[in-house]
């Protein structure tokens, strides 16, 4: 069986790529993926001279493209997605490219190719803020509160146009904040490991009090694959792992497995609309016999271990591009910040 992967050189299409030949020694991959900043080929090196593996470099915002490459695959998982809420303020207009008219273009291309099944990857974040006492269910609104939320909410719409018009068998999944290997670090938890490992500051933004479900990326990966060959078509799935913790407790929890000083952790502007919290219900999921094996320490010392280990990965691209967005982004925030002694 063909499978084409849409933004598999991203970090959590990447991961699932190497799960999903490693446990299904019968399935071949097309990934399709536009090598945008956030992509890596090195993320996929381990599987790159397998004859199941083909890359292809093209953009899901070219739906010519995306249909040629997906001729010949039976089921389909969509990746590709700017992804960065940070960058979403700034310009959203990427956002809707990608994560509007992608979504689109390859759920219809996957129309009119016929495939058997597609596996569209949303975010928790399409619900808006919610609290343990009132977790989002899956047919709960959508209240969108940054540009990449509400990018992603209208992906899922989509998703839900095709399977009701076309009968598309679509299934939606919506996990939570996925940490782990390959992750590109302008997110929190790479971010602050390797800073730490540099003995540079964490910036946390406010008071560090907004609350994250930590889901490793392993773990979300095989509740991907469960989807992809179990899922209802026409549903979606919460993935989470009940991880909750307010990022001042996971930039501690950095410095605590680095063995260095809290006093690295500066206090800065937070984000505009800065999300409080995600909960989500996750008991349609579990129904079907996924369970997270990653707790909050398992999953803080993995993942601390790997860029530990791993620093020529992410050394070169914090050299490049990312010097310049990470001065654009913090470098006024961090000039006024607050020491950690001060809060």
């Amino acid at each position: 069986m063909r499978v084409f992967v849409a933004g598999g050189a991203g970090f959590i299409g990447s991961n699932f790529i190497r799960l999903l030949m490693r446990e299904r020694p019968d399935v071949e991959v097309v990934n399709f993926d536009a090598l945008t900043y956030a992509g890596n080929p090195d993320n996929l090196a381990e599987v790159a001279a397998d004859a199941r593996y083909r890359f292809v470099h093209g953009n899901v915002a070219d739906l010519d493209a995306v249909r040629g490459a997906m001729r010949g695959c039976a089921r389909v998982v969509n990746f590709a997605a700017e992804s960065h809420v940070d960058r979403s303020i700034e310009d959203a207009a990427g956002f809707i490219e990608t994560n509007v008219r992608g979504a689109y273009n390859v759920l219809s291309a996957a129309r009119d190719e016929g495939v058997e099944r597609v596996l569209h990857i949303s975010t928790d974040e399409v619900y808006g803020p919610a609290t343990m006492e009132s977790p989002r269910r899956e047919d709960d609104p959508f209240r969108p509160r940054s540009p990449y939320a509400a990018s992603k909410a209208a992906g899922d719409l989509m998703c839900h146009a095709f399977a009701e018009t076309y009968r598309l068998p679509v299934v939606v999944a919506r996990p939570a904040n996925n940490v782990g290997p390959y992750q590109y670090p302008e997110k929190a938890v790479p971010l602050f490991v390797t800073n730490a490992l540099d003995d540079e500051p964490l910036p946390v933004y406010g008071e560090g009090l907004q609350v994250r479900d930590r889901l490793y990326v392993e773990d979300n990966c095989r509740a991907l694959l469960l989807l992809l060959e179990r899922g209802e078509p026409g549903e979606a799935y919460n993935i989470q792992a009940d991880n909750h913790r307010p990022n001042i407790d996971v930039a501690r929890a950095v410095l605590d497995l680095l063995d260095k000083p809290y006093d690295l952790i500066r206090f800065v502007e937070d984000r505009a609309g800065h999300d409080a919290c995600y909960y989500m219900d996750w008991s349609k999921l579990r129904a079907l016999g996924w369970r997270p094996t990653y707790d909050f320490g398992r999953t803080m010392e993995a993942t601390v271990r790997w860029y530990r280990d791993h620093r020529a990965w992410w050394q070169r691209i914090k050299s490049g591009e990312f010097r310049r967005y990470y001065e654009r982004m913090y470098g006024d925030r961090l000039a006024n910040a607050r020491p950690y002694a001060a809060r």
